[in-house]
């Protein structure tokens, strides 16, 4: 009988440890049929209830029916020169505003939220940087506060701080940048490094007036906006998320040193069955305590010039597996176009409803949708 009790713990143990993981469920709800590329959650009228931004209009939280105009952006081609909706109280009224750039404009610019449900939103422009591909805040010089940093491929790499309401100062990183962009301790010195595509610069203690150091140490091509700077593997070393925002793949750098020193970065495949992987976000979204890896394909992201811009369309969640040392990939939304669903270039996570689970809002030229997060369930 004792065999008997103890085989059967031995198999339950063993079922135990090869069960699946339990998967998100995520309910997909329609907001509307804008082709922006870019959205952005944040409390518009001071309710207590996050509103969703996109584009030209702003969306009424909780159950985002009611919409309001505020602004008339023009169409250039088959875009619209919002490539970001970065949240920031630009002009310190107590409203927040936004920051965004165009690509044909050449313009990185805030927009005002004027506090009142009827009036369109003023336009301020902060300086023509160049071709905005998209644009991320991170707080560069280490004082709290978030600066904007444009990627803008083939011109100089700055980052734009704001010194008073209203007032920015523009300070060069380098004298040149591809397309890709992130930010993260790389050498561990405690100050946020910044990566491009063909390399990465190291911070100087003086970030406002110091020279950042060029390490040209990979080429990442048409990297992701951002690439994810992070411990992915545990070894106390920040390594490299990339992919590839217009053609296939989607990787990993490990970071390692040899005997001497030397710093090295082994390529690690995530996922190589789909490609325009261009925007990323790494945060908790299964409630583990541990950060995810969320990312999808940009439906369109150079009007079906790129590399599969055939192939279906899907909105993912990758999760590490410690034990295999590998990402696991979950679907989200997956399909050809019109039932999967693509990321834009600028996405937002948050907890809409004070769930206490991440809900993913994604904006593109295949609509403006929410994802909720249900929850786990198992396979």
């Amino acid at each position: 009988m004792v065999r008997v009790i103890s085989s059967l713990f031995v198999v339950l143990l063993l079922v135990g440890l090869t069960a699946p993981e339990p998967t998100l469920q995520f309910k997909r709800y329609f907001v509307a049929a804008e082709s922006y590329e870019s959205v952005g959650v944040f409390d518009v009228d001071k309710n207590d209830t996050l509103d969703i931004v996109s584009g030209d209009f702003w969306y009424e939280g909780p159950d985002f029916r009611r919409r309001h105009l505020i602004g008339n952006e023009p169409r250039k081609d088959q875009y619209f020169d919002d490539f970001s909706t970065i949240p920031m109280d630009v002009n310190a009224d107590g409203r927040m505003d936004f920051v965004t750039g165009g690509w044909f404009d050449q313009t990185l610019r805030w927009v005002e939220n004027p506090g009142n449900g009827k009036a369109m939103w003023p336009l301020h422009e902060i300086g023509k940087v160049g071709n905005v591909e998209t644009t991320r805040a991170w707080d560069i010089d280490g004082d709290g506060k978030l600066e904007i940093v444009p990627n803008n491929p083939g011109h100089p790499l700055k980052y734009i701080k704001l010194v008073s309401p209203g007032e920015f100062k523009t300070i060069t990183v380098a004298p040149k940048q591809g397309h890709g962009l992130g930010f993260g301790d790389v050498n561990g010195d405690g100050r946020g490094d910044l990566i491009i595509s063909d390399g990465w610069l190291e911070a100087p203690q003086d970030r406002t007036s110091g020279s950042w150091t060029l390490h040209a140490e990979f080429a990442l091509g048409t990297a992701s906006v951002p690439v994810i700077v992070t411990d992915v593997n545990g070894d106390k070393r920040n390594d490299l998320i990339v992919g590839q925002g217009h053609g296939y793949g989607l990787h990993w750098y490990e970071q390692t040193q040899d005997g001497s020193g030397k710093r090295n970065w082994t390529k690690h495949l995530i996922d190589d069955k789909n490609s325009q992987y261009h925007c990323l976000e790494w945060t908790d979204i299964t409630g583990d305590g541990r950060p995810d890896l969320i990312t999808g394909k940009r439906y369109r992201a150079h009007n079906d010039g790129d590399a599969g811009a055939y192939d279906p369309v899907g909105l993912y969640y990758f999760t590490w597996d410690t034990s295999k040392k590998q990402f696991v990939k979950h679907d989200i939304s997956y399909g050809p176009a019109g039932v999967g669903k693509g990321t834009g270039i600028y996405f937002a996570i948050a907890d809409l409803h004070k769930t206490g689970r991440k809900d993913i809002v994604v904006a593109g030229k295949d609509g403006l949708f929410v994802f909720y997060n249900v929850g786990n369930l198992k396979k």
